[in-house]
């Protein structure tokens, strides 16, 4: 296995692609031979959850990456203790103690055990935590985002070979982004099962197929393995046919003539060629194209759902109500439409598709067109299954209208073939669960699909043959996914949750990549439908309070002696705080107040954005692989937020003098 390459292992469900990471990871022992590491460290995410103590923090079981590091810094802190207690500095203990101090000191720093947290936080907030998340206990956490720790600690060790088994299951769009920029600057080899095609054709290098328990290794990533692999089938297949022509004229010259003296010698010497003959094995059968195709719904009104404006908020257990949508809107459905909703795991996609369906209560209206059914999916619908039904009786009473075959061939597309369609739902596994559930969401659709992760637990043929489906389907949909190649294969318009509302893109997901790489709007700036942007906080200018001698509001212009009153007014209070406060903005006339605003002001400008983009430099996955870059940058990174703590302070304290002086920013 050769260091610094990213392999794909793909193959047929069933073919032992997580046999095959069990193996290498030691966890499972092969029948025949052996496995060879040379002294190499394996790292494997498996797809099941693991088990974690109560009460560990996200944070703690991340940095358990760094266990030697954390046990020397526990060894450290007891020679200190011990040596505190030693009062006999020119003993022999104390000097063994201090040998000893020294040498875990320098194991510390050749561990660049200073950078474990921010390390650790960085990859936890690539992987969608929020910082309060961080000190939250682990088991309050559901399975998928216990396996985004398992992944974070697994990257932070950086074994020699990692092996990631369905690595974006549980990752949502933007997490799966920041890990594909993480591998590729990955130092060890990396492989990689998935059934996330866009996620294999931009992270491997190399593509290797399993198929009839044999390895083929393609020089590419999965789209040049599906082209390389056709070409090479053909030659195989036309070598294949050659040779097996060939042995049949063998054997027939061999019957024909075996029992005839004279050929005797020709006859055996066909007989040791047969014998030595390598045989051109036969090439694999493609999988069967299973076709699948939705009836056309009834027709809805041009409008299939309106929403003018709308707001959710959930109950916190702080006290207040967390916000998921502020005044977001409009958002309208038209007829023949295919939405992509998409966004970070919190920012409201599930909670948006029930809003759609008019199950989840909001702030706001939902307008629900003419003529409209929908049909909606979920993965916990596959726990309301009856579970003494065959998956083929789950599909038959959703859809008593379509015929037996018709149902048997939409099951063998969720990859239930021949008697598999007569497991009882009981003895399934959760994922199978979940494709009889989707099977049976899809047998009768309505005229607007609502589906809510539809690809997991698919494999890439199953995934082909659902977004075909999707294709050719006549009605309305909008699909929560983060499967980018399909959602690059079925939809016209994507959405995305965040910040409070709703972005609108137009085109499909790789529309959508280009608009934010090459437009104006940012994923995670407010949404231009959610209401004008927040302004930056700055303090109230106007007026002050008027003075006793001012007249009220609406009396009319103020007189000449009123506006005189008013600024000796203004001038004793500022006087009088001034002398309270010993400001240093005192001594400044009314000219040098404002040129000192504007200059401390854009100063802080720029330290913002100095700031923002130090932040962003530390986030990078591959500052992990240079520890001098990372320890500079972390030094700018603090100089540079304390410089911008007290330029805002100055900035604020000369807003509230000008405020005071009465004069405009």
């Amino acid at each position: 296995m050769r260091i610094g390459k990213r392999f794909g292992l793909v193959g047929p469900n069933g073919a032992g692609k997580t046999t095959l990471l069990k193996i290498i990871a030691g966890d499972v022992l092969p029948d025949e031979g052996s496995v060879i590491r040379g002294g190499m460290s394996v790292g494997y995410l498996r797809q099941e959850t693991e088990e974690v103590s109560a009460g560990v923090t996200v944070l703690a079981e991340a940095m358990q990456a760094f266990s030697e590091a954390l046990d020397l810094e526990k060894e450290e802190k007891r020679i200190l203790s011990a040596m505190e207690a030693t009062e006999d500095h020119t003993s022999e203990a104390y000097h063994k103690l201090m040998t000893d101090f020294d040498r875990v000191h320098q194991q510390l720093l050749a561990h660049d055990v200073h950078m474990i947290k921010p390390r650790t936080e960085a990859v936890l907030s690539g992987l969608g935590f929020d910082a309060e998340d961080f000190d939250r206990a682990l088991d309050t956490f559901s399975g998928g985002w216990r396996m985004r720790v398992a992944l974070a600690r697994l990257l932070l060790r950086q074994p020699d070979v990692l092996l990631l088994d369905e690595p974006t299951n549980h990752l949502d769009i933007d997490s799966i982004d920041w890990l594909e920029n993480y591998l590729k600057t990955y130092p060890g080899t990396v492989v990689l099962v998935s059934h996330d095609r866009y996620f294999l054709d931009r992270m491997v290098n190399a593509t290797v197929e399993l198929i009839q328990g044999r390895l083929t290794e393609y020089a590419g990533n999965y789209s040049f393995y599906l082209q390389d692999r056709t070409e090479r089938r053909e030659i195989q297949r036309a070598a294949w046919i050659n040779q097996q022509k060939t042995i049949a004229e063998t054997e027939r010259f061999i019957e024909r003539f075996r029992a005839k003296a004279s050929k005797a010698t020709q006859v055996q010497s066909r007989v040791k060629q047969l014998d030595k003959l390598e045989r051109v094995p036969e090439p694999p059968s493609d999988e069967a194209t299973i076709s699948f195709r939705f009836p056309d719904p009834p027709r809805s009104g041009k409008v299939v759902l309106d929403f003018p404006r709308f707001s959710k908020t959930y109950p916190s257990d702080h006290g207040s109500p967390v916000p998921v949508f502020r005044n977001a809107g409009p958002l309208t459905i038209e007829r023949g439409e295919k939405i992509a909703l998409i966004g970070r795991n919190g920012a409201g996609k599930s909670t948006l598709a029930r809003m759609l369906l008019g199950t989840e209560s909001f702030e706001g209206d939902r307008i629900e067109g003419h003529n409209v059914a929908i049909t909606f999916f979920a993965q916990h619908q596959a726990e309301t299954l009856d579970r003494e039904q065959t998956a083929l009786d789950a599909l038959r009473h959703a859809a008593p209208d379509r015929s037996e075959t018709e149902l048997r061939t939409l099951l063998g597309a969720f990859l239930f073939r021949g008697d598999d369609v007569f497991k009882k739902i009981k003895v399934l596994s959760g994922g199978e669960r979940s494709r009889v559930a989707l099977a049976r969401t899809l047998a009768s659709p309505a005229n607007l699909l609502i589906l809510d992760e539809p690809t997991n637990h698919l494999d890439i043929q199953s995934i082909a043959v659902l977004a075909e489906a999707l294709r050719q389907y006549s009605g309305t949909f909008v699909v929560v996914s983060h499967n980018r190649y399909f959602l690059d294969e079925v939809v016209s318009k994507v959405w995305r949750a965040g910040a409070g509302g709703v972005h609108q893109f137009e085109g499909n997901y790789s529309d959508y990549l280009w608009q934010m790489e090459h437009g104006t709007r940012r994923a995670d700036a407010p949404p231009a439908a959610s209401g004008p942007a927040a302004p930056r906080p700055t303090l109230d200018m106007g007026a002050p309070a008027a003075s006793g001698a001012a007249v009220s509001a609406g009396s009319g212009p103020k007189t000449k002696e009123q506006k005189r009153l008013e600024a000796e007014e203004r001038a004793r209070k500022r006087d009088a705080k001034v002398a309270a406060s010993g400001s240093k903005s005192a001594g400044m006339n009314d000219y040098q107040l404002r040129k000192e605003y504007a200059k401390v002001e854009s100063g802080v400008e720029k330290l913002e954005t100095r700031v923002a983009s130090l932040e962003a430099q530390l986030a990078d996955p591959s500052l992990f692989a240079d520890a001098v870059r990372g320890k500079r940058l972390m030094a700018e990174y603090e100089e540079a937020g304390k410089r911008l703590a007290e330029q805002t302070a100055w900035w604020e304290e000369l807003a509230e003098a000008m405020t005071e002086r009465g004069l405009d920013p």
